[in-house]
């Protein structure tokens, strides 16, 4: 590793397959350089992949197949900021649909247990309005959904 700082996350035997999606899926991802087991270990054989490195969006990351013991919680994630409803569509949908779960307020789960908040600048933006009754009616509104949906985001910003 070459880098720094570096974000570890932990999988259950699945870290190269992990890598490979988020690869597949968000821009400026790639999967690195895989590493293998140089003999058994808890988790696992000798040969078998014990560690991947990938970036995520620019964000250099270590997958480690460490076994069960430490599954993900939403206490980390990973947040992306999306630029329009297509973009918020395609992201959200792609960790759905590969097995992944829904959750409130943008937020996402995939089927290796990530948290992802699936976030478009226009929600950003409309929860910071200087203007606090616009930012309160398009909170509100954010609070019932799962997907963000940008429209009704700024129909409630606007009142």
């Amino acid at each position: 590793m070459t880098h720094k700082n570096t974000l570890c996350l932990w999988y259950d035997g699945t870290a190269l397959d992990a890598a490979q999606f988020y690869a597949a899926t968000f821009p400026d991802s790639a999967v690195g350089a895989v590493h293998r087991a140089p003999g058994d270990y808890p988790a696992g054989r000798q040969g078998d992949v014990l560690m991947v490195e990938f970036t995520v969006m620019g964000i250099p990351c270590l997958g480690l197949n460490g076994g069960p013991g430490c599954p993900h919680t939403e206490a980390f994630s990973f947040q992306v900021a999306t630029d329009d409803q297509a973009e918020t569509d395609r992201l959200w949908n792609a960790i759905i649909d590969n097995g992944g779960s829904p959750s409130a307020c943008g937020w996402c789960r995939d089927k290796w247990g990530l948290s992802w908040q699936i976030t478009p600048r226009a929600l950003t933006a409309a929860v910071t309005d200087p203007d606090p009754a616009a930012a309160k009616r398009a909170f509100d509104v954010m609070m019932g959904m799962g997907k963000i949906d940008i429209a009704a985001i700024e129909a409630a910003r606007r009142g």
